[in-house]
């Protein structure tokens, strides 16, 4: 049981949301394993559970799933130590069980649900242009009129989603997503550790730059902020500290 006041407006028919997080993949870029990102997953889990949702988590292919190594706190770098949210969700035996054993996202049922999020992470850049019954999903979830959401990298998929016309999903919406200004961090940062020679760049392409190729009102909050914008039933978050505010969007269009 959740320590908040739940308070939920129907016990007896409660909001439904389909988290979907990234299978494992290797970057072309790099060669390092990548995955999806923990917060992405914890803190919308979190956010929704406390609103009384029930939460069902899946990946494009099913099976288990791993996290890019940075966003653990307890990985060596770190990087994502003070994530005192992700470390009760690794120390909670049944939460790190449906990690393990995410159902494929051919398994989600379109009246089931009222929502669906694609979190994100390094390995949508790499495996969600193949992820086709992903990309049939979140436009089934939209043009249903549902919440459809996707934050940082998971936002790829809105580089491949189609309207039933051949219409880009995101062409004149407001969105947002990894942020090129980020993207350069990141690049700046893997070669200043020697990691990666100068000049060769963690991801294939960006995340900005397709958005705006798509003719998306692409908008950004800045570097490492926390941001997400809702258009419609369309909600996108800027990066991995955006977890909670893109899940806050979804539950003002959901309620309770």
């Amino acid at each position: 049981m959740s320590l908040m006041n739940t308070n939920p407006l129907n016990p007896e028919a409660r909001k439904r949301v389909a988290i979907v997080i990234a299978n494992p993949a290797v970057s072309t870029t790099t060669g390092w394993p990548v995955g999806f990102w923990w917060s992405e997953l914890t803190h919308p889990y979190l956010a929704f559970t406390e609103a009384g949702y029930e939460v069902e988590i899946f990946s494009p292919a099913g099976g288990a799933c791993v996290a890019d190594g940075m966003s653990d706190p307890n990985d060596a770098s770190g990087y994502s130590k003070i994530d005192l949210i992700t470390q009760g969700f690794l120390h909670t035996p049944e939460l790190v069980a449906l990690v393990a054993n995410t159902r494929p996202v051919s398994e989600i049922g379109l009246a089931a649900f009222d929502a669906i999020v694609v979190a994100g992470g390094q390995a949508p850049m790499f495996n969600f242009e193949s992820a086709s019954a992903l990309r049939e999903k979140f436009v089934a979830f939209y043009t249903a009129g549902k919440v459809a959401a996707a934050l940082c990298h998971g936002t790829a998929i809105l580089k491949y989603a189609r309207l039933p016309d051949g219409t880009p999903l995101v062409r004149g919406k407001t969105v947002t997503g990894f942020a090129n200004v980020e993207e350069d961090f990141a690049d700046n940062a893997v070669w200043q550790y020697g990691l990666l020679p100068r000049g060769t760049h963690v991801m294939p392409w960006r995340i900005e730059d397709a958005l705006r190729d798509l003719d998306a009102n692409y908008v950004q909050a800045g570097l490492w902020r926390s941001f997400a914008v809702r258009d419609g039933n369309l909600v996108t978050g800027q990066q991995n500290f955006s977890g909670a505010e893109t899940a806050r969007l979804v539950i003002e269009a959901l309620g309770r």
